[in-house]
């Protein structure tokens, strides 16, 4: 019974230790259990972006695309049809914020499923090569915490959309901390082809979001997009 009872003790000291690690990592970096789920669900994204990447259109858009004289229109044409097929959870491109070293595959929506994967766009909002704002959230202290540092990022500061279509690069020019019920940022500004990115704030709490605002400054084709 002395050693029932002292396996256990060791076992509860051992449990309450994980814990407790857990939680300072969590403090100063980030939760890491479910930084491996989602570094786990990261490189599978990553694989099924890069095939999507090495697969040609169909015929009939192939023949569209060969009509379009300029990357802008082919890459919007790319953008239209990427939207029709979009459904939760699937990867749609990458991110890179140089100032903070982040780069993530991102995803379809931003329910809680999609968010454990990586940065989620938001579903009402535009895609990179059309018209109007892109918005994605992420999270600051759990799988992977992509969005743990945004708040870091200043004017000018640089951000990249991988598209399979087109790399599209961002320069923040606006930070505001907004209410979770303050969908307005994520609407589209006539005339202004912006990103929006969001996560909660302040670390630790949803009590707030983070909201940068970064404008697009230059795009350049990428596969189907360069073929005239």
């Amino acid at each position: 019974m002395r050693r029932a009872l002292s396996g256990l003790s060791l076992a509860i000291i051992a449990v309450g230790v994980l814990v407790i690690v857990d939680a300072g990592l969590t403090l100063v970096w980030q939760e890491p259990l479910s930084a491996l789920y989602a570094r786990h669900q990261q490189n599978r994204l990553d694989g099924e972006l890069r095939a999507a990447e090495g697969t040609a259109p169909a015929l009939a858009d192939r023949q569209t695309l060969a009509k379009l004289r300029t990357q802008k229109r082919r890459m919007a044409f790319l953008a239209r049809r990427m939207r029709i097929d979009l459904s939760d959870g699937k990867p749609v491109g990458r991110i890179r914020i140089p100032r903070i070293h982040t780069s993530f595959v991102f995803v379809e929506g931003t329910n809680a499923g999609d968010l454990r994967l990586g940065p989620g766009r938001y579903r009402d909002t535009s895609l990179p090569g059309l018209s109007g704002t892109t918005a994605l959230a992420g999270h600051r202290t759990t799988y992977l915490a992509p969005f743990r540092n945004i708040d870091k990022l200043r004017n000018g500061s640089r951000v990249e959309l991988d598209m399979p279509y087109g790399r599209f690069v961002y320069s923040v020019f606006s930070t505001r901390v907004v209410a979770p019920t303050a969908l307005g940022v994520l609407r589209s500004v006539p005339g202004d082809r912006r990103l929006v990115l969001t996560a909660c704030h302040p670390l630790y709490s949803a009590a707030q979001r983070i909201v940068v605002f970064a404008r697009l400054v230059s795009s350049q084709a990428r596969g189907a997009a360069l073929k005239a």
